[in-house]
């Protein structure tokens, strides 16, 4: 086991550099060649007229007139263990992991992603708790009551859930338990550690919405694969033995439905990691997604590759974990 563990953190490392390569030649090799000038580079930099003298110097300062190799190494090394910005009569710092600074704010990218992170990650654990739990076990109890009014009803609400947009079911909810009812409050995110209480209530709504559409699939995954799960020849065997109906469920029919689970579960939590942006421009959130917005419209590229290597680690790490969680469900996987 720990062999395998190994080997799937490894290969993990390796796909985060592979990552890192191919958005760096996105953002710095593919305008090169192109045909972008090494001015016309260092001129989104600068802002609106930039002089001759503030182009020379941001050149130097980021390494742009250098072969790309050297740019990458550079690149990687700030993110590894930070670099120096020179510009001739000055030098700045940026601590690893450095990702560069915003054009816009002149502010760390990294600063940008930590104040912006708490959001999203609350946003996101919230609701992959809702859903995997309710949507698990939504499909389980329908699969073992097939054809009763529940798993119609299940089956029914799983569908509308699959069809209706993140931000459709949020401003109805908003709509109706806000403006209407004011069942809750309209108040913007708080902090975990400043009101807890409050940090529930602002998160009830964006965790309910997000876990509706995920948990839809989820429900309707559980039940396929718990209906041919439950025809196999273990399951007759494991009831033939006189084992109690729960055991049978829980601990052999379950356990071979959740591998599929567990790889999309990975998937779904890593993407909304790097950035819930249906959620958070439903409900006004200030997170990664809205950080990706808002760099794109104001063609901030700093932020936006940083978001996008921030996503990139989020998504590599739960596929990670999901690899490891195969190898307890599944001991076969310990030997591919």
């Amino acid at each position: 086991m720990l062999r395998f563990v190994i080997r799937r953190i490894l290969f993990a490392v390796l796909v985060l550099l592979i990552t890192t390569l191919v958005a760096f030649l996105i953002f710095f090799g593919l305008p090169k060649l192109a045909g972008v000038s090494t001015n016309a580079l260092a001129a989104r930099y600068a802002g609106r007229e930039p002089t001759p003298d503030v182009l020379h110097g941001i050149i130097v300062q980021l390494g742009l007139d250098r072969p790309l190799p050297v740019q990458y190494l550079e690149f990687v090394k700030g993110l590894v263990v930070g670099r120096d910005y020179n510009g001739g009569s000055y030098s700045i710092h940026c601590a690893a992991p450095c990702f560069g600074y915003s054009w816009r704010t002149s502010t760390p990218v990294w600063e940008l992603l930590l104040n912006r992170a708490p959001v999203t990650l609350s946003i996101a654990g919230g609701a992959a708790v809702l859903w995997l739990l309710g949507g698990v076990a939504t499909g389980v109890i329908s699969a073992l009551r097939k054809g009763t009014v529940f798993d119609r009803v299940a089956m029914t609400i799983s569908l509308v859930g699959v069809s209706l947009p993140v931000f459709l079911t949020g401003l109805l909810a908003l709509a109706l338990f806000v403006n209407t009812l004011h069942l809750l409050p309209s108040d913007q995110y708080v902090d975990l550690t400043t009101d807890p209480l409050q940090w529930v209530e602002n998160l009830i709504l964006p965790w309910i919405t997000t876990a509706f559409t995920y948990g839809a699939l989820y429900t309707r995954l559980t039940r396929a694969g718990m209906l041919e799960t439950m025809n196999e020849d273990y399951i007759r065997t494991a009831r033939a033995k006189g084992l109690p109906e729960r055991t049978v469920v829980l601990r052999h029919a379950l356990r071979g439905t959740l591998t599929p689970i567990v790889s999309i579960f990975g998937m779904d939590l890593g993407l909304l990691l790097g950035g819930a942006v249906l959620t958070e421009v439903a409900f006004s959130m200030q997170g990664l997604g809205q950080l990706t917005i808002q760099g794109i419209q104001q063609s901030d590229l700093p932020v936006v590759l940083g978001v996008t290597l921030f996503a990139a680690f989020f998504i590599v790490v739960a596929n990670t974990i999901v690899d490891i969680g195969y190898a307890v469900i599944d001991p076969r996987v310990r030997l591919a």
